[in-house]
């Protein structure tokens, strides 16, 4: 697929996705949007798969009689296999362009309203995997996509009417779920999940880390590497950083993620399963990453993040015998949780992993607790590799400047710590952005740990200890522009010649002045 025509699809999905605005706020008609394309995915799918089972019958899945006896043996036989491949099933009226067909039907004596049908075949796909393996991913997924809702119209029939107008249009759309190699689906989604958090305004950072940011993170943490065992986000939102990681190699053989809002939890499993996440390689928590962590005792090859900037969380004494913080003697602030996101992340990192965190600039300079913790890392653990400086704006919903901190238990180069200050170089704009060139750039320095003036410099840990463990980038990045020496013998003269030349100017003016017999200005 060209870059034209994958364009194209994103504004067609986006103009469907206005068809059911409305009165709704921009994560309020996501869900829908996203639901119903999530719905058509899995019906199509099934479709696939199950039009592969019955190749030798010749038959296609669509053409099965549900209600007669044979029909009935294929359904039950299809749905044992699928329940096992894909961890879920639909039956052949249950397919979205069935649905999609019946809404908007024209034919006499045709009932064409389907809201009811719609939300039992909805239901019905979690009801498929109840007491198998994909039960908990399956778990309410659709649960916030009430078609009874008003936002939706105000009667039944006006809510049936706007419904099936929006499955009739993705109907029409072409996936390509057949041709494998393409995620053309998965790229529609990232771009919508994208769009919808441009409008979301400050709520959209609960879910979602623009994709520049996304990229650098990735490619930090997957340095020197094609597979990965592992990649852990303990604030995943949507599912679209983890994601964004699987890009960068050939294979990850294992997603994990938690979730606090069960919105962007149901969101997230969905992202997963649509970008052709296996059930069974995925595990998406949904519960308070600090209060009540859902994967302890695993260890995790990468790790990143985008928590929510200086969260206020308990910081319950109950946790100074915590294992993730207990070496560490103090507790990060309960008004700024940033810390205690990065002891769980280090809590959780393999020895052999690398793990990449955005925090806000802050953090690499406040004192008290977090001092103590920095201190900690990086002299008595000495797990600290690199400090990124960010633009302002990046992210939604905040205009202040970020950074990237990158720890690994087991340090190539134990000596020092890189620091980059990428702050300046950027894309202006409403939102600020980070061009593929800065991208590269932030990149290619970090692995290459190359000095660069004004840019990038290595600091020894003696030093960072000289600067009691204060990470402000300009302490070790010298951005300073020297200013042109002015030579003041020079000015003076200037200024002599020119009060001069401003005598005879005036002398010559009064001469005029006189001739004319008018008054001089002085």
């Amino acid at each position: 697929m060209s870059e034209d025509q994958k364009k194209q699809l994103e504004q067609q999905l986006w103009n469907i996705a206005n068809t059911l605005r409305g009165k709704m706020n921009a994560d309020e008609f996501r869900d829908y949007i996203l639901g119903f394309i999530f719905y058509k995915y899995l019906a199509e799918k099934m479709e696939i798969y199950a039009n592969t089972i019955l190749k030798s019958d010749k038959i296609k899945y669509k053409e099965i009689k549900e209600n007669t006896k044979q029909g009935k043996e294929y359904i039950e036989a299809i749905k044992e296999e699928s329940l096992e491949k894909l961890g879920y099933f639909l039956k052949p009226s249950e397919l979205f362009s069935e649905v999609a067909k019946r809404g908007n039907s024209d034919v006499e004596g045709e009932n064409n309203f389907i809201l009811e049908d719609l939300q039992k075949i909805l239901n019905n796909i979690q009801l498929s995997t109840m007491g198998t393996e994909s039960e908990e991913d399956f778990d309410n997924l659709f649960e916030d996509m009430d078609l009874n809702s008003t936002k939706l119209g105000k009667t039944p029939e006006t809510r049936n009417e706007i419904i099936a107008k929006v499955l009739s249009h993705l109907d029409k759309i072409d996936f390509k779920l057949e041709r494998t190699e393409l995620d053309v689906l998965g790229d529609a989604y990232e771009y919508l999940i994208g769009q919808f958090a441009s409008g979301a305004g400050k709520k959209a950072g609960e879910f979602y880390t623009p994709q520049e940011v996304s990229k650098v993170l990735a490619k930090i943490v997957t340095t020197g590497k094609s597979k990965l065992k592992s990649v852990y986000d303990p604030t995943c939102g949507s599912g679209s950083l983890l994601l964004r990681v699987a890009k960068e190699v050939k294979e990850v053989s294992n997603f994990y993620g938690q979730e606090m809002n069960r919105t962007t939890y149901n969101l997230a499993r969905m992202n997963m399963i649509l970008h052709g996440v296996h059930y069974r390689k995925f595990d998406i928590k949904q519960d308070d990453t600090l209060e009540h962590p859902q994967h302890n005792g695993k260890q995790f090859e990468a790790i990143v993040a985008n928590p929510p900037f200086s969260a206020v969380w308990s910081a319950n004494p109950l946790f100074t015998s915590d294992d993730r913080f207990s070496q560490y003697g103090k507790l990060a602030p309960s008004s700024k949780a940033d810390y205690a996101f990065v002891q769980h992340m280090i809590h959780h990192l393999a020895e052999n992993g690398t793990m990449a965190i955005v925090l806000p600039h802050g953090a690499l300079f406040r004192s008290g607790a977090e001092q103590h913790i920095r201190k900690y890392l990086i002299e008595d653990r000495n797990y600290l590799d690199a400090v990124i400086g960010l633009p302002a704006n990046l992210f939604y919903g905040t205009p202040i400047p970020t950074c990237i901190m990158v720890f690994k238990k087991c340090k190539e180069n134990p000596n020092d710590v890189l620091f980059i200050n990428a702050a300046e170089h950027f894309e202006r704009g409403t939102q600020n952005t980070l061009r593929q060139e800065d991208i590269d750039r932030i990149v290619t320095i970090y692995r290459e740990r190359k000095e660069v003036e004004k840019y990038s410099s290595l600091a020894s840990l003696d030093f960072i200890a000289e600067n009691e463990y204060n990470l402000n980038i300009p302490r070790y990045v010298n951005t300073f522009e020297e200013q042109e020496s002015v030579d003041i013998a020079t000015v003076a003269k200037k200024l002599r010649n020119l009060e001069k030349e401003m005598k005879n100017t005036d002398a010559e003016l009064t001469a005029f002045c006189k001739e004319l017999k008018i008054d001089t200005p002085f």
